[in-house]
């Protein structure tokens, strides 16, 4: 079955991640491009940098970032157009979104996964 998932950059390549995409903005430490095994690093889907320290993975602070991620990915045009190629890879392969957060439930690629499966529906 083919979709869209979220893995850890730190956790083990398998061939079943498909197309692999990085989509933070700052690439992550201890790891080697080599290593990575990148499909793309789409740096355009990560938060803006004012969103991303003003978050600052703060798990107090994660609903208030989500809204505000959530306006990014849908009002600035980069964002959106990545959103809608990553919906329509995911139709056809599996696509993974890498991040490098140690926190696997409050960061931004769950909001971006939120935002692609809204756009696959």
């Amino acid at each position: 079955m083919t979709g869209i998932f979220i893995k850890r950059i730190y956790d083990p390549y398998d061939e079943k991640d498909g197309y692999r995409v990085l989509i933070d903005r700052l690439w992550p430490r201890g790891i080697k491009k080599e290593d990575a095994r990148l499909s793309a690093w789409e740096k355009e889907a990560a938060p803006s940098n004012e969103l991303r320290k003003a978050f600052n993975h703060k798990p107090e602070l994660f609903e208030e970032f989500r809204e505000k991620y959530f306006a990014e990915l849908r009002t600035q045009e980069d964002k959106i157009r990545k959103i809608d190629e990553l919906a329509r890879m995911s139709k056809d392969q599996n696509v993974t979104l890498l991040y490098a957060a140690k926190d696997p439930i409050h960061n931004h690629a769950r909001v971006l996964y939120e935002e692609i499966t809204r756009k696959m529906e």
